[in-house]
């Protein structure tokens, strides 16, 4: 018997990666997936029904029941669409796993409007879209789980990823928001922040990944311990999951960092340092306390490069 027996769930980015990797292990636990792919290349050109579809029939395979979705979650009727597919196929939609995105990165002052755009549409509207509508029927359910896709280049930074950082941060303050919104109906809203050699991952450029190391930016996965190998998308999949069973009940509007063996709960944003006085601050006293006390040990994850 498995742990999501009876329920529904609807996965968007499902054809590759992360979101394959989570819909089968859904199936797997018994749950009916809505897979959800419109098969694009990483930056979101160009279409294809044979990526969703894949993974429906090897679902189907292994005696699990799902259903493909080629539609955009930038689209606000689509994502209603694709939420609606898990009600009238499956007649409830028990969990929601916002995982759609795309990449384009480029340094900031290169990055054109629609290189914004197009990130944010998917990743940060995509994910408000579909739980927005999901949101509707789980409210009249009493019951939910909803996960959204995070990622270290958001709480962290990445340099050349002002579109996709800005995105996941969003995603990350909008789960912890939503998270109050929704938890009183039975509702759970939880992020991920996923650290897994995919597609899109391996597309940053070599020279990006050795400026980032240099700067300190790079997540360093073998530095950290834990060879490449254990980096597979299949590693972030078990605790998506846990996080959307009955034994995952009680938490809600939190983050986690997801990498090979490690899980690390993310603490909310909160003061390391304080000054304070009575009254108002003067720039001067300012400048003159501030080294010694919130300062003191900064540092400048980009500094201005020395001239001769």
């Amino acid at each position: 018997m498995g742990r999501l027996d009876g329920k529904a769930a609807v996965v968007t980015g499902a054809g590759r990666g992360i979101g394959r990797a989570i819909a089968e292990l859904l199936a797997a636990e018994g749950a009916a997936v809505v897979v959800n792919d419109v098969g694009s290349e990483v930056d979101g050109r160009g279409a294809g029904t044979n990526v969703a579809d894949e993974v429906v029939a090897a679902i189907r395979e292994k005696g699990g029941r799902a259903v493909a979705s080629h539609e955009s979650v930038a689209d606000y009727a689509a994502a209603e669409r694709i939420v609606g597919a898990a009600v009238r196929e499956f007649g409830a939609i028990d969990v929601l796993v916002n995982n759609a995105g795309i990449l384009r990165d480029r340094m900031l002052f290169n990055m054109s409007e629609e290189e914004w755009d197009a990130v944010i549409a998917v990743h940060l509207k995509g994910t408000f879209n579909c739980t927005r509508h999901a949101a509707v029927h789980m409210r009249q359910q009493r019951r939910g789980r909803i996960i959204s896709i995070s990622s270290t280049s958001g709480v962290y930074g990445n340099s050349g990823q002002a579109n996709y950082g800005a995105a996941k941060d969003g995603i990350a303050g909008f789960t912890r928001v939503v998270s109050r919104d929704l938890g009183r109906y039975g509702i759970t809203v939880n992020a991920v922040c996923p650290g897994a050699l995919t597609r899109m991952s391996q597309t940053v450029p070599q020279s990006a990944r050795r400026t980032r190391n240099e700067r300190g930016l790079e997540t360093g996965f073998e530095e950290r311990g834990f060879p490449l190998r254990n980096f597979g998308p299949e590693n972030v999949a078990p605790w998506v999951v846990y996080l959307a069973t009955d034994a995952a009940r009680d938490v809600n509007g939190q983050t986690f960092l997801v990498m090979a063996g490690l899980v690390a709960l993310l603490g909310y944003p909160a003061p390391i340092r304080t000054i304070q006085k009575d009254g108002r601050w003067t720039p001067e006293e300012i400048a003159t306390i501030f080294p010694h006390t919130l300062g003191m040990d900064l540092a400048n994850p980009a500094p201005p490069e020395r001239t001769r």
